[in-house]
């Protein structure tokens, strides 16, 4: 018969995708295979696969009914392996990978980074653990375990009976460990460093060639533009990952891995890790896409004959296009860690110092792309709200709103003065005014081209230009055409804003070059067209509310039933200042009709 992948209905009785997602504790160091044969493209002798293995349905039942299923970490395991440690007495310590933000008692909240004792791990989706004197569930996906079980933990006393603080000693004897020097701690953060960099690539080979090579093959199923929002640009990053671990192998001292010096590598692939951010920002598209492939069967029997063709462990799609993610938020944790257990005079110091902070950099650049992309849905919410728009979306040359206020405008010489709303964005100058009755409608009036601006600061008194006395005034000059703008501010503080806004605009737009960063046209079509499905909808125009209320909502008496948020990247992002750009334009266009 054809080859499995090129059928319409698979044969096979194939169980539906499981919902979870892949841990912080590498899934893709994961070492176990599924026992299927390999099979290469084009036909496939039926008759050998049955006199190998027996009958089709009689290869799925054995597989399903093996142990080989995805849990917390190894399919079970060494999740087995963890609860035995915490029942023998042991203390068991995993690192946050990510924020866990909730409002719930009986959750437990962290940050990225932070230390937790895992006390229970019976669960596989939520473990109940404890950060010095709070205890609570937190999902098992936002962590992984330290490397360095036995290492001492002075920031995080541990109580035991008779309120006295566990010592180092006592946990090392509980491990059967003795005392570890600083050059084996090293040496096991310098092996996972390695050995996760290698399971990785197998990971992302699988992803490429188990399933993006085969879908490739059903044009009737798949188009390109699917496949692109499926899998993003993750053919990219398994060619830089691969050039990667060939650097890392070279400096990887096998007989010594502790003089191993590995921080250059980070350093030199610091650029080529920036594609991570398109991956990211496009994850959430990938989910969708999936989503609504997977409501239909037949796409179901597809991706699940890929993954068994391709011996991959038992997670579904969404869950492997999720480790990319993971990867890049880990690789910070793995070299803070690094450095910890690096001497200062060791000769890979520096370096490692150097690349922790350039990895820090790229997820606070992704943190920053991901946030604009986000912000697009919201400026095309705003656009939908405007009434008598003319010409082209704001989307198409920008992508950030700066600022903005109120104003008077005066455009020419002995022209009187007009009230205008003001929204600065990159690239432009958006100009509306008010209704007249309802002040929470706002018209579409013009716009200024701001890449031809230049702006000129106008002293108190009567102008030349225009012939009448100005307060808090200032100019935009088109250096193309000559023409200029005249405006006032009521104080002014207001004016100084738009002075400091103006330059904000041109600091964005010059950065926004250098980094690279664009928006592409399906996502600003998409965008749009989830506003305007939103407009007819007649429902209420409204910005979505953080995760956090989500949470507010929630209540959890045992066992938390919520899926955690899965994309979460902020583990380098800069606290920011809370804006109200966004509760002014709520205030004044008609988003809650």
């Amino acid at each position: 018969i054809a080859s499995a992948i090129a059928f319409d209905v698979l044969p096979l009785k194939l169980h539906p995708f499981s919902q979870s997602t892949p841990t912080g504790l590498d899934c893709v160091g994961w070492k176990q295979h599924v026992a299927f044969p390999v099979i290469a493209d084009g036909a496939l002798d039926k008759m050998a696969l049955a006199d190998d293995v027996g009958s089709e349905e009689d290869l799925y039942e054995d597989f399903r009914s093996s142990t080989h299923r995805y849990g917390h970490p190894g399919g079970g395991g060494e999740q087995l392996a963890i609860n035995e440690l915490i029942s023998d007495g042991s203390v068991v310590y995993a690192e946050a990978l990510w924020d866990h933000v909730t409002m719930d008692d009986q959750e437990l909240g962290f940050k990225a980074g932070d230390v937790i004792e895992v006390m229970d791990a019976t669960n596989k989706e939520w473990w109940w653990g404890r950060i010095l004197d709070s205890e609570g569930w937190f999902p098992a996906s936002f962590v992984r375990l330290r490397v360095n079980q036995d290492e001492p933990m002075e920031d995080y006393p541990l109580k035991v009976e008779g309120g006295k603080n566990d010592d180092f000693s006592s946990g090392t004897r509980r491990f059967g460990m003795g005392q570890t020097t600083k050059d084996q701690m090293r040496t096991n953060v310098i092996n996972e460093i390695i050995s996760t960099e290698r399971d990785y690539i197998k990971h992302l080979k699988d992803i490429c060639e188990g399933y993006i090579k085969q879908c490739r093959k059903r044009a009737d199923m798949f188009t390109e533009e699917q496949l692109k929002t499926i899998f993003g640009n993750i053919e990219d990053i398994y060619r830089c990952q691969k050039k990667f671990v060939k650097a890392l192998e070279k400096k990887f001292n096998k007989d010594h891995p502790h003089l191993s010096e590995v921080g250059s590598c980070f350093l030199e692939y610091q650029t080529e890790f920036q594609i991570y951010s398109e991956y990211c920002n496009n994850h959430p598209n990938a989910c969708m896409e999936l989503s609504r492939l997977t409501k239909v069967n037949k796409y179901v029997y597809f991706f699940e004959a890929c993954r068994l063709l391709q011996k991959m462990i038992d997670i579904s799609l969404d869950g492997f296009l999720l480790t990319p993610v993971q990867k890049i938020c880990k690789y910070p944790l793995q070299l803070a860690e690094l450095l910890k257990y690096t001497n200062p005079q060791h000769r890979d110091f520096k370096d490692v110092e150097a690349a922790l902070n350039a990895m820090k950099n790229v997820a606070q650049l992704i943190n920053e792309r991901k946030r604009r992309l986000e912000n697009i849905d919201k400026i095309a919410q705003w656009q939908s709200s405007i009434e008598d728009w003319e010409g082209e979306d704001v989307l198409v040359r920008s992508s950030e709103l700066i600022y903005s206020g109120e104003l008077t405008k005066i455009s020419h010489p002995q022209a009187k003065g007009q009230q205008r709303m003001f929204f600065l964005f990159d690239h432009q100058l958006v100009c509306c005014k008010k209704d007249l009755l309802r002040r929470d409608i706002l018209y579409y009036k013009s716009r200024i081209n701001m890449d031809d601006m230049e702006i000129l600061d106008v002293e108190d008194g009567k102008d030349k230009d225009f012939n009448t006395s100005v307060k808090n005034a200032f100019k935009l000059h088109c250096r193309d055409t000559e023409e200029v703008h005249l405006f006032c501010a009521k104080k002014p503080e207001q004016k100084q804003r738009w002075l400091k806004a103006f330059e904000s605009e041109r600091r964005q737009v010059q950065l926004d070059q250098e980094t690279g960063f664009s928006i592409t046209e399906v996502q600003k079509k998409q965008a749009m067209l989830n506003a305007s499905k939103q407009q007819h909808t007649g429902k209420p125009k409204a910005i979505t509310r953080p995760y956090c209320d989500f949470l507010m909502r929630q209540k959890h008496p045992t066992l938390p039933t919520a899926l955690p948020q899965q994309q979460v990247f902020v583990l380098a992002e800069p606290k920011r200042k809370p804006s109200n750009f966004w509760q002014n334009i709520s205030r004044l266009t008609p988003f809650r009709k």
